[in-house]
C-alpha cells in the first residue's frame, strides 16, 4: 500500500522549489548559503537550509531548466528520497508546475517491491498541500501500487489462480461481485480461444468477470491476463523470455483502475464491468499448434500462424462477450506487440479509438495526468493483412509491417456492438529508473482514463 500524507503540522519543514539559475525565493531567508554549497537548481539537487540556532530551516529543491521542464515527470519523487527524516510542506510552485503531480510524485516515489525483501520505513513524509485532494492522490497511487505489486510477481506466485485470487480481493474490498469460468466451463459456455491458449498449462486457463455498480452508462474494461507466456510451440528465446511475468500487464492495469475508480467515487453513476482472461501460454502434448484453426465465441475461424501471438486470441473471446451488452464504451488494455514499442518506446503506449471526441479527450488528459498515450489509426486498407487464406482471420500476418496496428484491427472485429472502442497497447515496465517509477512493473493508461472519464459520457 501507499504510505499516507503525513498529518498537517507547524513542525513541518518547508520545501522551496527553484528552477536552474534563477534567484532563490526571498522568504526562505538563505543568504549565501546556497552559492557557498553550490546551489544551482539543476534537476533533483538538494540544498538544506540551517536554521540559526542549529538543525534544520527547510530545503532548496532544484527543477531544472524550466524550457525543460517536461522532460522529466514526478519531479518531487527525487526530494521523497533524498530528503532526511521528519515532516515536510511545499512552498509555492513556479509558474507550469503542478502541485497535484508534486504530490502525487512523491507518493509514487515512496514504491518498493517488498513481496520477498523488506524496506526501510518511510521518513520523510510531506504534509499534502491544501489545494491537492489527498484522498483523491492517495486512491491513485493506491492503484498504481496494486498495478505494479502484481506485474512484479513472478509467475510462480502469479499464475491465473492467483491473478484470480488478487482480483476477489480487490473486488471484496470495493463490493463488487465476480464471477470465474474455468478449465473446460470455457468450452461449455463458449469462450474457446481463451481455453486454446491456457489448456497446456499446469493451472487451468479462465475468465474472470467483475461487476460494480448498477446503474448508468457501462465502462467495460478488458485485460490481457497472460500470466507467463514462453511463446507456446513457436517459443521464445530465452531473451525475449525473461520478461513475460509481465505479459498479465493489461489485467493488472485494469485492476489498478478499478481500485482508483473505487478510490476515488469515479465510478459511482457508471455501470463497471471487468474481464480478464487469465492464462498461460505453456508448451505440452496438448499446446495449440501453428497451422491450427480456432474457433471464435464470435463465430470467425482464426488461422494460428504463430503461437506467440496469443493474447490477442484470449482478447479476442472476451472482447465479443463484453460488446454482447452494447457498453457505451469497452477499453481494452494489453501489452501485446514489440512492434508498439519499436514505434514509440516504452513510455508512450499507443492506443486506438474511432471516435474523434473519445479520442481527443484521452489525448489531452494523457498529458494532463503526466500519463502520456499516442492516439494510432485503425487502418482499413491493411485489414486484408489479418485475412488469410484458409480462415476468417490471421493471428499473425507474416512480413512483421505494422505490427501494432494489424493487432488493434484483429480486436476491433470482435469489439464490434460497444458504442465505443478503445484499444491501449501498453508496455507495463519500466526498463530503467525513473523519478516515481522504479525499474520494474508500472501502470500506463489507467490515469489517463480516470482523468478522461468526465468527458467520455455520452
Amino acid at each position: 500500500m501507499p504510505l499516507e500524507f503525513a498529518s498537517s503540522s507547524d513542525q513541518a519543514l518547508p520545501i522551496w522549489p527553484v528552477t536552474k539559475d534563477a534567484e532563490i525565493p526571498p522568504e526562505a531567508e538563505a543568504g549565501d548559503w546556497p552559492a557557498a554549497c553550490g546551489f544551482t537548481g539543476k534537476t533533483g539537487e538538494i540544498c538544506l537550509l540551517p536554521a540559526a540556532g542549529g538543525g534544520l530551516a527547510g530545503a532548496l529543491f532544484g527543477l531544472g531548466d524550466p524550457a525543460h521542464a517536461r522532460r522529466e515527470r514526478f519531479a518531487f519523487a527525487r526530494a521523497a528520497a533524498a530528503l532526511p527524516k521528519g515532516e515536510w510542506r511545499l512552498a509555492d510552485l513556479p509558474d507550469g508546475f503542478s502541485t497535484d503531480e508534486a504530490a502525487l510524485g512523491w507518493l509514487l516515489g515512496q514504491y518498493r517491491f517488498t513481496r520477498y525483501k523488506g524496506r526501510s520505513p518511510q521518513e520523510a513524509r510531506l504534509v499534502c498541500p491544501d489545494d491537492v485532494d489527498a484522498e483523491r492522490i492517495q486512491a491513485i497511487a493506491a492503484g498504481e501500487f496494486l498495478t505494479r505489486d502484481l506485474i512484479n510477481t513472478p509467475a510462480s506466485d502469479m499464475g491465473p489462480k492467483q491473478l484470480e485470487a488478487a482480483a476477489r480481493k480487490l473486488a471484496n474490498e470495493i463490493g463488487a461481485s465476480v464471477e470465474v469460468t474455468t478449465g473446460d466451463a470455457l468450452l461449455k459456455s463458449n469462450l474457446p480461444m481463451i481455453h486454446a491458449v491456457g489448456r497446456a498449462a499446469e493451472q487451468a486457463p479462465r475468465l474472470i468477470d467483475i461487476r460494480l455498480g448498477g446503474s448508468g452508462p457501462m465502462l467495460t474494461l478488458v485485460g490481457k491476463g497472460v500470466c507467463f507466456d514462453t511463446g507456446g510451440l513457436d517459443i521464445k528465446p530465452a531473451a525475449s523470455m525473461g520478461l513475460m511475468k509481465k505479459d498479465m500487464g493489461g489485467a493488472a492495469t485494469v485492476l489498478g483502475l478499478l481500485k482508483m475508480l473505487a478510490g476515488t467515487g469515479a465510478a459511482q453513476g457508471w455501470r463497471l464491468r471487468v474481464l480478464i482472461p487469465a492464462v498461460e501460454n505453456s508448451i505440452a502434448g496438448n499446446a495449440f499448434r501453428p497451422g491450427d484453426v480456432l474457433g471464435s465465441r464470435k463465430g470467425l475461424s482464426v488461422e494460428v500462424n504463430n503461437t506467440d501471438a496469443e493474447g490477442r486470441l484470449v482478447l479476442a473471446d472476451a472482447l465479443t462477450l463484453g460488446a454482447e451488452e452494447s457498453p457505451d464504451l469497452m477499453i481494452s488494455m494489453a501489452t501485446l506487440t514489440g512492434a508498439a514499442r519499436v514505434a514509440l518506446g516504452p513510455d508512450i503506449p499507443p492506443f486506438y479509438c474511432d471516435d474523434d471526441a473519445t479520442a481527443q479527450a484521452i489525448s489531452a488528459a494523457s498529458m494532463t495526468a503526466g500519463d502520456p498515450l499516442w492516439r494510432m489509426p485503425f487502418w482499413e486498407p491493411y485489414e486484408t493483412m489479418i485475412e488469410p487464406a484458409i480462415a476468417d482471420l490471421d493471428n499473425a500476418p507474416s512480413g512483421g509491417m505494422a505490427g501494432s496496428i494489424t493487432a488493434a484491427l484483429f480486436l476491433r472485429r470482435f469489439a464490434e456492438g460497444a458504442g465505443r472502442y478503445v484499444h491501449l497497447d501498453i508496455y507495463g515496465w519500466q526498463p530503467t529508473a525513473a523519478p516515481g517509477r522504479p525499474k520494474g512493473g508500472v501502470g500506463q493508461g489507467a490515469r489517463a482514463i480516470l482523468s478522461a472519464l468526465p468527458d467520455l459520457v455520452k
